[in-house]
């Protein structure tokens, strides 16, 4: 969502422009890097008579130049330390207006406002673009993984225990544990945060209930910045109706090869009988005809 609104910057006692200022709101995940956005579209630019100023917009900050570029120079005099080596300019794109800035490696202490003040010296200074971006850090934390117990007796009052894991994630997230046969919200056994050297976060978390026939249980893991909810279900009436569809179709599969066996066994039987008679009738046959001749 960008917001449009407008800023007055006093040209000399007697001119004024009115500028409109643009805000972005850009989001990045720590350890990444960042382009903070600032397009000028207007008539041929020459960077000998520029200056660029990218600064932080916070007032509460002590030092807020984050990069300046001065008639077509880096200027890092006035630089804030914590962006020293950090930043740059996409040099072939400066004289097309655009004046975005790379911030390498950012860290949730790079999330601020920065502004972008670009001034132009002909006859005299004056402001001919500006832009505001407010970055701030999140990434999504991966599917939930999530471990139920599975049932060895009919016995419905054993303690069973859940585990739920996720990561790579920021900020903080927020985990629920819900039994979603009424929808109430369980509170978690263990729950462990875990901070890692790249700025995100992973999430360990247990949940001890007493078994039931038909457990149904949801471990939901909620970024509130991007607004994401990713759960992971555990269902155990679900679990007991595959494993007796499975048994089923063993069942079945079973009964199918038994038949097919006692057909075969039969058409056997037949044949055995059916030569067996061919072969009396033959000598029986036999028989007769040496009786006659003997007579």
């Amino acid at each position: 969502t960008n917001n449009i609104f407008f800023h007055i910057t006093s040209l000399s006692f007697f001119n004024l422009l009115v500028i409109a200022l643009e805000e972005k709101i850009i989001t990045s995940k720590p350890g990444d890097n960042a382009t903070l956005s600032c397009i000028y579209q207007g008539e041929e630019l020459h960077l000998k008579n520029l200056r660029v100023y990218w600064q932080i917009a916070d007032d509460q900050e002590e030092c807020s130049v984050v990069h300046a570029l001065i008639s077509g120079q880096d200027n890092e005099s006035e630089q804030c330390i914590h962006f020293k080596n950090r930043t740059r300019l996409f040099w072939d794109r400066l004289e097309t207006g655009d004046f975005s800035l790379l911030l390498l490696n950012v860290s949730q202490s790079d999330k601020h406002r920065y502004k972008c003040v670009v001034l132009q010296r002909t006859e005299y200074t004056r402001v001919i673009h500006q832009a505001e971006v407010v970055l701030r850090l999140a990434a999504s934390y991966s599917q939930p993984i999530l471990s139920g117990p599975i049932r060895n007796s009919s016995s419905t009052e054993e303690e069973v225990t859940f585990s739920c894991r996720s990561g790579n994630g920021y900020p903080e997230p927020n985990v629920y544990w819900i039994n979603k046969t009424d929808n109430t919200h369980l509170p978690p056994s263990e729950l462990k945060i875990s901070h890692h050297a790249d700025g995100t976060y992973s999430v360990f978390s247990t949940l001890k209930v007493k078994a039931t026939s038909n457990m149904q249980i949801e471990c939901s893991i909620e970024n509130r910045i991007l607004r994401e909810n990713l759960s992971a279900n555990y269902t155990q009436q679900k679990q007991s109706n595959d494993s007796s569809t499975e048994s089923h179709k063993n069942l079945e599969k079973s009964r199918r090869s038994a038949q097919a066996a006692g057909i075969i066994s039969v058409v056997i039987l037949i044949g055995f009988l059916v030569g067996l008679a061919c072969w009396l009738q033959r000598r029986r046959s036999s028989t007769l005809v040496s009786y006659t001749g003997n007579e």
